[in-house]
């Protein structure tokens, strides 16, 4: 048996032989483009795990016939980045290219980044950087001006079973796994063909005939895609929240269990639909509020588990409640006039009046203290009310 892992064996070496990522492999995209004009571009190929960022990084370097150069963002020191540097120098010489991929690119600082700057500039190095996570917010605008971002999408249900039923013929064990063990490592791979490709050799490993109790012992768990630091985290708070606007308690639900299978805070959680209860319900709910600043007061004393109960009971509620964002316009509309007029002085009728001397000078003039008084002049300067 083999000791390279089944994911590394099963690397495609050229375009042809990429499973999925059609928008960007089809006969007129951008990639068939850079390889049959062999001019290599500086990209940064942007995508979850497991969806081919490294793999087409080597095979450009590989059809535009340039040098290869991997280094990692994780372990790369600035002596690495030099001594690459130099190397590219020795093949500009020798007019050579030389492809610099740089995995998780947006672990180095701008410093780091900065660095990279003239030598992509000057063309002596192509760089193609690999991420997971928005390269808007961890890759540095000047560098993102010299390169093209790509996006990578997780691969889809049939390509991760195209994939392993490669694999399988590769490896001559076609029959021993079943349709519904195929469709079993597709679902718990989450569109990253290595994870599904690891969980396929450790279950041949188990048995001669693979079956989706094979697969669930080999796999454990699924792990959620879900980074409580990174972009999939936005993304899910944002859906969640855009869930519960929209009144859609099922969403709303399958968004917060998301959250709480990847071991999300409760107490964010419960902060948001804190804010949430006043942002988008407003005077359409009064009590919505008060729910929620109890659930998160609940989270606190009662914790996970048990305050599962809480945070459902309250995401169903604000789902279910009218909305309205009349708050959110009027405190908008307010900060608005605040900034605009922030020395207009307050008109002298409605000031306080606490000696004899403010009195004379009309201070609090003609103020009378009933309910839903309202003075001729209004309550606000008169810059604002004219």
């Amino acid at each position: 048996m083999s000791r390279v892992p089944l994911a590394e064996q099963m690397r495609p070496t050229t375009l042809d032989e990429v499973i999925g990522q059609t928008h960007l492999l089809g006969d007129a995209e951008i990639l068939r483009r850079i390889v049959a004009q062999k001019e290599p571009v500086s990209l940064i190929l942007w995508g979850p795990p497991g969806t081919g960022k490294t793999t087409l990084a080597r095979i450009i370097a590989c059809e535009v016939e340039a040098e290869f150069i991997e280094i990692s963002a994780v372990t790369a020191s600035k002596k690495d980045v030099t001594t690459v540097i130099e190397h590219a120098r020795q093949n500009w010489n020798l007019q050579l290219r030389t492809i610099l991929f740089v995995d998780e690119i947006h672990r180095f600082n701008k410093a780091q980044q900065d660095a990279f700057l003239p030598h992509v500039e000057s063309g002596l190095i192509t760089l193609i950087g690999a991420t997971t996570e928005n390269p808007s917010f961890e890759v540095i605008t000047p560098l993102l001006s010299r390169t093209r971002v790509l996006v990578l999408q997780p691969l889809a249900r049939d390509a991760i079973i195209d994939i392993l039923k490669r694999a399988l013929k590769r490896l001559k064990k076609s029959k021993q796994v079943t349709p519904k063990a195929l469709d079993y490592l597709a679902e718990l791979s989450g569109g990253d063909a290595r994870v599904a490709l690891g969980n396929l050799e450790l279950a041949l490993s188990f048995d001669d005939k693979v079956t989706p109790d094979i697969v669930k012992a080999a796999a454990q768990k699924k792990v959620p895609g879900y980074d409580k630091k990174g972009d999939m985290h936005y993304d899910v708070v944002s859906a969640f929240i855009k869930s519960m606007r929209g009144s859609d308690v099922r969403a709303s639900l399958y968004y917060l269990s998301r959250m709480l299978d990847a071991g999300e805070d409760p107490k964010f959680i419960a902060r948001r639909m804190v804010v949430f209860a006043s942002e988008d319900i407003g005077l359409a709910g009064n009590g919505a509020l008060s729910l929620a600043v109890a659930t998160f007061q609940a989270v606190e004393r009662v914790g996970l588990p048990e305050a599962n109960y809480n945070l459902y009971h309250c995401a169903t509620a604000l789902a279910r409640s009218e909305k309205s964002r009349e708050i959110t316009d009027l405190m908008h509309h307010a900060q608005s006039l605040a900034s605009q007029y922030p020395n207009a002085p307050v008109p002298l009728h409605v000031r306080n009046a606490p000696t004899k001397l403010m009195k004379d000078l009309g201070y609090g003039k003609d103020y009378k203290w009933q309910a839903d008084f309202k003075p001729d002049n209004g309550f606000l300067p008169e810059e604002i009310s004219s």
